[in-house]
Order: structure tokens, then C-alpha cells, then sequence
């Protein structure tokens, strides 16, 4: 019998840490309280400083231009690197103030909440003469109305008190059915690019990303769930399932593709821009909807993940045919990897990574679009940083996990850049040039949806206290229901989660991380040996390392891996 509500997933992963500071047992320091209380209060001001800035001089527009304190149409532009086929007479559709929506309900906002939903349900159309990109409308408008809904609808919700009925949801349904005729291809995968007045245009471009693709269900299955229309998710669904056939032996997938053909047009592979949010999608929407094929498809395309991209802390990118590696390069998308691998309960392979990234912030100042490993330079074009949310929503994920004070410290030394180097009067600049810290004159609106999101849930995570919730890629909440579930894995509720004690490891471990990773417990089904998802090592048989964290688990035996004194990594037999 399923449970009321699926429990506390992202939650229980405090068991999951060697190093987990426990409040209860040491005590609460005033002093430490008083911190994160004032963090906190340093981000919920960065947030209205944008927000504030946006009504003022971008408002109903879709973002805005801090620098000249003007604004930007940019919703028919994402995506769009060429800027092509813009419309004539678009001016907007508010969508820094629907990215916003969940984050005012966290901030505990609701008369703000409530006025914008009010203009939105009596001033917001869809039907506009404007190109569109599926998966940036998806994720941003979609994704931010349909959480809306839920947060302004749900009675339990202490945050909110208001007579709100389904105008939000009324727009989501609206703009769902104009995202239909963009699935009607050959092969299910949808256009990337769609009119939301006229459908799909004559001539319109077949290629598209993973990504684009593979990223569609979390926000089309919660409108179907929550409108009773079974389309949306049926659609996505569909492109999923036709994207995962297209893997290759080696469970990889490429970054481009033909959605006429369904054939592959770029075959590298990573986890960055062009295929990050498809391996997130899967994970969560296992969570979300209890489908047991989401898990078995992100089982095996996290194996494989960390078997041909991984190097040492790093991931690199490999040809999906072959597995052998065609860019070695950090690109700053990446940074999602850590939150997600604590949701897998790899703890400690979040945290490496996790360390590699802030060691690049704190060595620029933020965080650059791309860095390129192999020259130890950056890239010469992309050396932008976008005010993008990535390291500060794995830093909130591995606090989450661990209650790690040091976590803290990287939330705190984030903020601190963020004001030195992004904030002007009239909002927060993108950075042009990592090397320079010349502004770009744009406050991209996934700035208030997610980087001050995850920012504040770092210091205050009240919000979180009574519900669990999926956080979408552009970090609009979805709660966890079991009138969603269609099967709820046993070995995942709430009650079956465990602290095991490994007998030479002395390692904490969850239920789901030891049904992935053996390692050293006894195997049935005769002995077979399971292949493990946690530190599977890279395929580098010279891989340098510092210490034993850096090599990991074989991936055929589940043995622990060891450093040598000559910093190359080996076996580690157990008896």
C-alpha cells in the first residue's frame, strides 16, 4: 500500500556522509544560526534587487537589460545563436515574472504571488505570432506555470493563503496544446522549433539536440497529471523512448540529431550543453512518477556515464560509438552533475567533482561557460559566465545531503562574487570575459528562477520541511504525490532507507546506492556479479590519482580501487 506522499527523497540522503553534522547531537551554535540568517537575508535582497529592477524597467517584457535599464524580447531568441526568423511584433510575455512565481512562494511572498498571478491570468496570451524553442519554453514557461499552479492550489500549503482557482493552469493547458503539433513527425522526436500562433513552419529545421528531446516529461506528464489529459505526456513520453532506442552499444547517446530521420548528426557525447537536463529528466521522473522503466534507463546510461566520461573527478566527452574521448573540456553545464549524483546516493563522487568546480570558481571569480582541460586554458571565445545556477544548486544538494558546514562556506563565498563582480544598480550583469570581468548588459531570468533559488534554499530550507519536491532543470518545484505513483520501488520508501556500516570501509551507505554498488556484500543470483554505478573508474589505464576516493569501484567486480605510491590506481583485493 503506497504511502499518502512518496517520502522525503532528496532528504534521506543524510545518512549517506562520513562527514554528517548532526545539529541534535553537537548542538545548534547561536552564532552559526545567526549566520545562515543573515546569508539568507543577503540573498532574498540579491533576489528583489533583480526582481525590483525587472518591474521597473522590463516589465511585462520577457527580460531585462541591467546595464542600460531596458529590456529584452528574448523568448522567440533562446536558443536561437543565429537570431533567426525573429518576429516582427512579439513584445513580450512576462517571463522573468513566471520564472519568478515559485520563487516568491519560497521567500514566503504571497501578496506579490498574488498580484502576479493576477495580471498573468488577465493580461497573458499565447496565441502570438512567435518562433518558439520547445525545450526553452518548456523548461521556463510551462515548467514555471504548472509548479505555480500547484504551490498557489494546494491547501497544505503554509506558505500561501489565497482563493487561487486554475488561471494559471488554464495558461498551461493553452500552451501545451500549441506544443503538440511539434511531436508530429516520422519518429515521435519533435521539432526544436515551433510558432505558438501557426505550429511547426514550412522548411523548418529537423535538427535538434538530446536535450531538446529528452527533457519534455517532467513538466508535460505534471499538466497531463493535473489537467486529466493524457496527450502531453503521451507525446513525451513517445520521444523518449524513441531517443533511448538510438543509444548506441554502449548505452551513449550523441548530442544532435535528425527528428525526421532519427538519425544522429553529432555523435560526441557528455554531460554538458546538448545532453545534461536528458540524464536528469530520467532520474527524476522516476522519482516523480514511480515508472520503473525511468529508472532501468538511467541505470544504464549512468554506468555508462561514469565508465567512458569520467576521469579521476572530472568528466570528459567520448564518441558514443567508440567511448574513446573527443573533448576534454569543463563546460560550466556540467556543474548539475554533483546534485544529481546525490540523488543516485553517490555521495562521495558528488563531492570530488563537486570540489573541481568550486576550485574553477574560486579561481576566476565564477564559474566560465568553458574551460579546456587538456591545455589548461580557457576556452578562447566562451569565456562568459551567464549568472548561471548550476554549482549553487549542487552546493544545496550535497547540504542537503550531508549538513556539511563546509557546503555553507561555498554558498556564502558564491554570493560574495556574485555582488562584487555581477551586481549593478539596475540588476545582475552576465559576465562577458572571465579574465577581464567585463559586464554583458543581460539578467538572464533563470538568474531569479534558479541561482537565487537555490541560494536562499542553501540558508532557509523551510520550504522543504513538510513535502518533498522534484526541482525541474529550471528549478521549478514539482511535489512528490502518491497519486502520481505508478509503482513505488519498495527499496525506495522512506522506512527501508539505511545506514550500513561496510566492514572494511567504513562507509555510510543508502538502500539505493547498495542496490546499484554491491561492492563488498555478498552477491546472489548465483554469484553473478553486478556491475556498479559508484566510482566506476575511467577506461584510462594510466589515470594519475591522489588518493583512494579518486579511483573508486571496478565496474565488473564492485572491488575497491587504491592509490599507489606512485599515484596510479589498482585493485584493492578483498578477501
Amino acid at each position: 500500500m503506497l504511502p499518502r506522499e512518496f517520502g522525503k527523497w532528496v532528504f534521506v540522503f543524510l545518512v549517506l556522509s562520513p562527514t554528517v553534522f548532526n545539529p541534535s547531537v553537537s548542538g545548534l551554535d547561536i552564532r552559526w544560526a545567526s549566520k545562515k540568517r543573515h546569508m539568507r537575508e543577503k540573498v532574498r535582497e540579491m533576489f528583489y534587487h533583480a526582481y525590483n529592477n525587472y518591474l521597473t524597467y522590463a516589465f511585462p517584457h520577457d527580460e531585462l537589460k541591467p546595464l542600460t535599464k531596458s529590456f529584452t524580447d528574448s523568448l522567440s531568441e533562446l536558443g536561437n545563436l543565429n537570431l533567426e526568423h525573429l518576429p516582427q511584433d512579439y513584445t513580450g510575455s512576462a517571463l522573468t515574472l513566471i520564472e519568478s512565481l515559485s520563487s516568491l512562494v519560497i521567500l514566503g511572498n504571497n501578496t506579490e504571488f498574488g498580484r502576479a498571478v493576477l495580471w498573468l491570468s488577465e493580461n497573458l496570451t499565447f496565441d502570438v505570432d512567435a518562433r518558439i524553442n520547445l525545450f526553452e519554453c518548456n523548461i521556463r514557461v510551462l515548467g514555471g506555470l504548472v509548479s505555480a499552479h500547484i504551490l498557489a492550489t494546494d491547501s497544505t500549503n503554509r506558505f500561501l493563503q489565497g482563493n487561487y482557482k486554475n488561471q494559471l493552469l488554464i495558461l498551461a493547458e493553452d500552451l501545451g496544446q500549441r506544443f503538440l503539433p511539434a511531436f508530429s513527425t516520422p519518429t515521435g522526436l519533435p521539432y526544436a522549433w515551433i510558432n505558438l500562433k501557426y505550429g511547426v513552419m514550412e522548411n523548418e529545421t529537423t535538427e535538434s539536440s538530446t536535450s531538446g528531446c529528452g527533457s519534455l516529461i517532467l513538466e508535460m506528464g505534471t499538466l497531463s497529471q493535473l489537467t486529466g489529459d493524457p496527450r502531453y505526456e503521451a507525446v513525451a513520453l513517445r520521444a523518449l523512448r524513441k531517443l533511448w532506442s538510438m543509444r548506441s552499444s554502449l548505452n551513449l547517446l550523441g548530442t544532435t540529431l535528425n527528428v525526421s530521420t532519427g538519425e544522429w548528426i553529432e555523435y560526441s557525447s557528455g554531460i554538458g550543453a546538448g545532453v545534461d537536463s536528458f540524464y536528469e529528466y530520467l532520474m527524476k521522473a522516476h522519482i516523480l512518477f514511480g515508472k520503473e522503466e525511468f529508472w532501468r534507463m538511467f541505470h544504464s546510461a549512468y554506468l555508462a556515464v561514469q565508465k567512458y566520461f569520467r576521469h579521476g573527478s572530472w568528466y570528459h566527452e567520448a564518441d558514443m560509438r567508440t567511448g574513446r574521448a573527443t573533448y576534454w573540456q569543463l563546460t560550466s553545464l556540467q556543474a548539475f552533475w554533483p546534485g544529481l549524483q546525490v540523488l543516485v546516493g553517490d555521495i562521495s563522487a558528488a563531492n570530488l567533482s563537486h570540489r573541481e568546480f568550486f576550485h574553477v570558481w574560486e579561481r576566476f571569480g565564477v564559474l566560465p561557460e568553458r574551460y579546456l582541460l587538456d591545455y589548461q586554458m580557457l576556452h578562447p571565445t566562451e569565456k562568459y559566465y551567464p549568472l548561471r545556477p548550476e554549482l549553487a544548486e549542487s552546493t544545496f544538494y550535497l547540504y542537503q545531503a550531508t549538513k556539511d558546514p563546509w557546503y555553507i562556506k561555498v554558498g556564502e563565498s558564491i554570493v560574495k562574487s556574485l555582488n562584487l563582480y555581477t551586481r549593478v544598480e539596475g540588476g545582475f550583469a552576465s559576465i562577458k570575459d572571465v579574465t577581464t570581468m567585463q559586464l554583458e548588459d543581460h539578467q538572464h531570468s533563470f538568474f531569479l528562477a534558479e541561482t537565487c533559488k537555490y541560494l536562499y534554499l542553501l540558508f532557509d530550507d523551510s520550504f522543504l520541511a513538510d513535502r518533498n519536491y522534484v526541482f525541474t532543470t529550471e528549478g521549478h518545484p514539482l511535489p512528490v504525490l502518491s497519486s502520481w505513483q505508478e509503482k513505488l520501488p519498495e527499496a525506495y520508501i522512506l522506512s527501508n532507507w539505511t545506514s550500513i556500516k561496510r566492514e572494511r570501509q567504513g562507509r555510510q551507505a543508502s538502500a539505493m546506492s547498495l542496490q546499484v554498488c554491491p561492492a563488498n556484500l555478498k552477491l546472489k543470483d548465483g554469484g553473478k556479479q553486478v556491475e556498479s554505478a559508484c566510482h566506476v573508474p575511467d577506461a584510462f589505464a594510466d589515470h594519475r590519482c591522489i588518493n583512494d576516493d579518486d579511483c573508486g569501484v571496478d565496474s565488473t567486480t564492485c572491488r575497491r580501487r587504491s592509490c599507489s605510491m606512485a599515484g596510479y590506481c589498482g585493485l584493492w583485493l578483498l578477501i
